[in-house]
């Protein structure tokens, strides 16, 4: 552990309101006694108000008016970014070996009573997603470079309705985590507009010498959830969805990520949604069949008929 290192390990351990020995010190950092006593001094040489008391229960503390560095956390601050690495690690965050050395850090410069209080709060929660994003660390890691410092990117990619690959040269803007997806939001050359990609459909990436710069005020969470969800102004053919139902599952259709987008209006045992007649007729029926008899179609009838159609499809799909 470089100096710097040693020294502020040292300045944590006495932050900690609780008086500390020299031996406990060395034996927490591993190190020579001796060279504890000398970080210790170039500590109270820094300007550092440590107070020393010898005998028996003697130790080391610092003085209650001393200001603390931003650099030093408490202990719901600690836990919090605990919590905050469960949740990026299951994300598929591609900082993993950075995160987790500062997680060391925290860990390693805290004492014995916030440590056990650190690890009550963490077994208290858990965080599933059952996606994993680890064969993604190295493009996230390259996108993240490219736009940090402004360079283009050269990627091998492929939609989803397509099987062939497409060579696109962008100039990334942002990246986005959503619905347990990471996208790239940026200018393709190729279509010489703003475009959104899945980074799970990029075959190779290869950072180039292009410098770009990013256009003002862009807000890649406008433009991605605009295109993913399109506001329902700018649309025609709009037809009322109206359900009746329990609360509860009134409550789960309402709050759905699409569904709920466009919710016009809600009572406790009623909803109306405004949506595209191609849409209401090609993804709803799936989306509400798992409520069963929970709820009910009032309107369209044209709904209705549509999801008697796909239940019949169901049937005869898995007649023996």
């Amino acid at each position: 552990m470089a100096k710097i290192d040693n020294v502020l390990a040292i300045l944590w351990m006495l932050r900690s309101d609780e008086k500390i020995t020299a031996k406990q010190i060395s034996e927490k950092l591993e190190m020579n006694i001796r060279t504890v006593y000398r970080y210790i001094d170039t500590l109270s040489i820094s300007g550092v108000p440590i107070i020393s008391e010898p005998g028996h229960n003697g130790g080391y503390t610092l003085l209650n008016n001393f200001i603390e560095a931003p650099l030093f956390f408490d202990f719901e601050e600690q836990t919090s970014l605990f919590h905050a690495a469960i949740f990026a690690e299951e994300a598929g965050y591609y900082g993993g070996e950075a995160l987790n050395r500062a997680i060391s850090k925290l860990r390693k410069y805290s004492n014995q009573e916030q440590e056990t209080k650190i690890n009550q709060h963490l077994t208290s929660l858990e965080v599933i997603n059952g996606l994993s994003s680890l064969t993604l660390e190295p493009f996230l890691k390259e996108l993240e470079q490219a736009v940090a410092d402004g360079y283009s990117v050269k990627i091998l990619y492929h939609k989803s309705s397509e099987k062939q690959l497409n060579d696109r040269l962008v100039d990334p803007y942002r990246i986005i985590y959503w619905n347990n997806k990471w996208y790239m939001i940026g200018f393709c050359h190729l279509r010489n507009d703003i475009r959104s990609f899945r980074v799970d459909r990029m075959e190779s990436l290869v950072l180039t010498e292009n410098k770009f710069n990013q256009p003002e005020n862009f807000s890649a969470r406008d433009f991605f959830m605009k295109n993913l969800l399109p506001p329902i102004e700018e649309k025609e053919g709009i037809t009322s969805l109206v359900i009746n139902g329990n609360t509860s599952a009134l409550d789960d259709i309402c709050q759905h990520w699409f569904l709920g987008h466009y919710l016009k209006e809600r009572t406790s045992n009623q909803a109306v949604f405004l949506l595209e007649e191609d849409i209401l007729h090609t993804y709803v029926p799936y989306l509400l069949l798992p409520y069963n008899k929970s709820i009910k179609v009032i309107e369209p009838i044209s709904l209705k008929k549509r999801i008697i159609e796909v239940l019949s499809e169901l049937i005869e799909f898995h007649q023996i």
